[in-house]
């Protein structure tokens, strides 16, 4: 059983494109969820709640500083890294609050799992992901505004309550039921992320369902903004992250934090909100930054072990 949990959990990205495949070119298969987006959203964050403990709380207050600078660094640069690839494309809007929307959301869930594989520092990257959830019925409607309301109408208040019924609430609801029944929690907890994967996998399928006939039409110029949305927040957040002084491990976690947001939220918003052409780059990007994040994971893991086994044969020569 925990075998086939931790191949659906490890290859979501390629069961994320398959159910895109299908919504593309089957919608009618997939378009029944639509109704359920906004509970589809609740579910991933009910498990992420419930992978949070009082303890993580504790976290944020220990090393306020660290935390301070992922925060502003996850709301800072992707979302006005986003409002220059829009500019810069000169997109529609029905697609610029799109991408606009994959920027201003916090950080995804993912990144807790790619900051472990890639060595960075875990206990930072879930105080982050956790401080910007919470952060976000404020901020992501308030910048949203901010970079889109000049040419779409965005609702910050209908938005806000939105993002507290999707997001934060079933978050607290989660670290409740985690503190309260532990024991039962544990139970069932290492069935938590397929219950996440197979439940972001239909959101997904459901979004590119209901934009299947712009998908075609624009859907190779959303991966390359997508792509260059994910490089240049992976590399600021890095580089912001050296400004500051954090340590390497520290600032891998910053820029995976930063690079890999909460795209099923996105999405969702878009489709409640706006055109259901503006939940394609929160799709692709549900893809994309699942494979960038392993890449990354892949190749800072590789240098540590390379480092280590410098540091073994300098250390092993000095004691002969």
């Amino acid at each position: 059983m925990k075998k086939c949990c931790d191949f659906l959990v490890s290859h979501m990205a390629v069961f994320v494109v398959l159910i895109g495949i299908v919504g593309a070119l089957w919608p009618w298969t997939l378009k029944w969820a639509a109704p359920y987006v906004g509970w589809l959203l609740g579910i991933v964050m009910f498990g992420m709640g419930m992978t949070l403990t009082v303890a993580d709380f504790k976290t944020v207050f220990k090393r306020p500083w660290e935390v301070l600078i992922g925060i502003f660094a996850q709301f800072l640069i992707m979302p006005f890294v986003a409002w220059g690839l829009v500019r810069i494309f000169a997109l529609p809007p029905e697609l610029a609050i799109g991408v606009i929307l994959v920027g201003t959301c916090p950080g995804g869930t993912a990144s807790n799992v790619i900051s472990y594989l890639a060595r960075g520092d875990v206990a930072l990257s879930v105080s982050m992901t956790m401080a910007t959830t919470l952060l976000a019925p404020i901020v992501t409607p308030a910048l949203t505004w901010l970079l889109a309301g000049a040419w779409i109408h965005v609702s910050f208040l209908s938005m806000m309550i939105s993002i507290v019924q999707m997001v934060l609430v079933p978050v607290l609801l989660g670290l409740g039921v985690n503190h309260f029944f532990s024991r039962s929690v544990e139970k069932v907890l290492p069935a938590m992320p397929v219950v996440s994967v197979v439940t972001i996998v239909i959101l997904v399928g459901c979004v590119v369902s209901l934009s299947a006939s712009r998908l075609f039409d624009v859907g190779l110029l959303m991966a390359v903004i997508v792509v260059l949305h994910n490089v240049f927040g992976l590399t600021l957040g890095y580089l912001m992250a050296k400004v500051f002084r954090l340590d390497s491990k520290k600032s891998r976690t910053v820029a995976i934090e930063v690079g890999m947001q909460n795209s099923g939220m996105a999405a969702s918003l878009a489709v409640l909100y706006f055109n259901p052409a503006a939940a394609i780059p929160g799709a692709i990007f549900s893809v994309w930054h699942n494979i960038s994040g392993s890449l990354i994971a892949n190749y800072f893991s590789r240098r540590d072990e390379q480092s280590e086994e410098v540091r073994i044969k300098e250390s092993t020569a000095h004691v002969a």
